[in-house]
């Protein structure tokens, strides 16, 4: 490659990465998924579009692996681990039995109705039967769920990755059908508790290094956070484990763990993942030929209904009943099971082997997430707003953000006060906050100043507020409880745990 070519490639992928950048916003305001702008975005550069020809499904294999590790590590990094600990059993159990109802729901049904032969339509149904993070959480975030549900939703899109993987390969290489049955329970068993398990000792590794670590710059704690994650990843792939639950494991062990400049680390991997995400989405619009889409529209429609009226519910109502949810929150959990880059990328191992008919899977599946992504993707809101699952008289969650101030051995903590916040009208005393922190600050209409006790708190100001180390986290919850239910938080019974947002 020559220095032209080199400059030539950093000015468009640079333009390509600003505009899909500015796309986001069209996708935050049309409320569609932001992966369907940036697949347009990739057929539209590809052979049909713009002309620029691309057919390696196996570099794209490639390259979608090492995305979906960044927005997996990015994705445990961000779970909060109080919010989903109680249906962490739950989403296992949708992730595992879920994830096999809707593998052999999907496949009888592409056997029977498509013809397909049994190795196939296995692999439609194992391929499909992942749901995808970025695509549920770039419509969900705008709706004030129930904790227990969102959380749900958060923690099966960290963890059904990784079965399905292991699923998919097995299918690929045949060992699916050559094994025992006993064997191949007993493989995925053993990949995933061994990636979970390995996933947890790199995390708290990585907790126990940063912790004890005076790195001279603070942008170097990021960079080893993630570093960590994607080792996680790494160390379980050569011990044939679940790579992706490993990296997933460590993210959140992480991402909950008291690290130095714990907000920097979460940027820094908000805006890889995006990264990634762009990358990725673009890549798969490129590797797609829209002349032959045209063929997959029937196929991708009947397995796609397949999947959203028999097979997912079905997933559910075998998982989620033992937890006495409710039927009408089942009912969401099944429409909100939102497809998007992880099935694409799952569908180029067996194109990138050269299997029989895995380019007609690749189109099936490209067409059924784009199809059924616009439409569940645009009626998540009416539909939650149906089922009644959207919390009545819900406030806006405090975003709080601390920096930590180590020689003191305090925090230093923002928040602005959103609409709709209870925080509104409460005067500093009634704040009540534990002893060792204290609201030291008010920013209101570009003015700051320094509250007294009688200084009533109001819409649209900036905290600041100094808390010791020790107290901080109790400090968060007063603040979050007092957010939601006023001054009176205790009294109705509202601790401020930190639920999903």
């Amino acid at each position: 490659m020559s220095i032209e070519n080199l400059n030539l490639i950093l000015l468009s992928g640079s333009a390509v990465l600003l505009i899909a950048v500015a796309a986001v916003r069209l996708s935050t305001r049309s409320g569609l998924p932001s992966l369907l702008v940036y697949l347009g975005l990739g057929m539209l550069i590809g052979e049909s579009g713009l002309g620029v020809e691309f057919s390696d499904a196996q570099l794209t294999q490639i390259l979608g692996t090492c995305a979906l590790v960044v927005i997996l590590a990015e994705g445990g990094l961000t779970t909060r681990w109080s919010a989903v600990r109680s249906v962490a059993p739950m989403a296992v159990i949708l992730s595992t039995v879920g994830v096999g109802v809707s593998v052999a729901v999907v496949a009888a049904v592409a056997h029977y109705g498509l013809d397909m032969s049994w190795r196939l339509a296995l692999l439609t149904g194992a391929v499909i039967s992942s749901t995808d993070a970025a695509a549920v959480f770039s419509t969900l975030r705008r709706l004030r769920l129930p904790g227990r549900l969102f959380g749900t939703l958060e923690m099966e899109s960290g963890l059904n990755d990784a079965p399905v993987v292991i699923l998919v390969s097995l299918l690929t290489t045949g060992a699916f059908f050559t094994q025992a049955p006993w064997l191949t329970v007993a493989t995925i068993v053993y990949e995933l508790l061994l990636g979970g398990a390995l996933g947890a000792a790199v995390g708290f590794a990585g907790v126990w290094v940063l912790r004890r670590s005076a790195l001279p710059a603070a942008g170097l704690y990021p960079l080893a956070a993630v570093a960590f994650t994607v080792l996680a990843y790494g160390a379980a792939s050569v011990a044939h484990a679940s790579g992706f639950l490993a990296v997933y494991v460590a993210g959140v062990v992480l991402g909950n763990s008291r690290l130095p400049h714990r907000r920097a680390t979460l940027g820094f991997a908000d805006g890889l993942a995006w990264m990634a995400q762009i990358g990725l989405f673009i890549l798969l619009g490129l590797l797609v030929s829209p002349a032959r889409l045209l063929d997959a529209v029937v196929p991708a429609m009947v397995a796609g209904v397949a999947l959203l009226l028999i097979a997912r519910p079905l997933s559910v109502l075998a998982s989620a009943s033992w937890f006495r949810i409710r039927l009408n929150q089942q009912a969401f959990l099944s429409w909100a099971g939102l497809r998007g880059a992880v099935p694409i990328v799952l569908a180029t191992i067996p194109l990138s082997a050269g299997l029989r008919g895995g380019r007609e899977l690749f189109d099936i599946v490209f067409v059924l997430v784009v199809v059924f992504t616009l439409i569940q993707g645009t009626t998540l809101p009416p539909v939650a707003r149906l089922l009644r699952v959207v919390e009545p008289g819900g406030t806006s969650e405090l975003r709080v953000e601390s920096a930590p101030l180590e020689d003191l051995h305090a925090d230093l903590l923002q928040l602005t006060i959103p609409a709709g916040s209870r925080l509104h009208g409460v005067y500093v005393d009634e704040l009540r906050l534990p002893p060792g922190a204290s609201l030291t600050l008010v920013v209101r209409d570009q003015r700051s100043f320094v509250p007294a006790g009688d200084t009533r708190l109001l819409i649209g100001d900036d905290l600041l507020l100094v808390a010791t180390s020790e107290c901080r986290e109790e400090a968060e919850r007063r603040l979050r409880a007092v957010g939601r239910r006023g001054r009176l938080a205790r009294w109705f019974g509202e601790d401020g745990d930190e639920r999903p947002t």
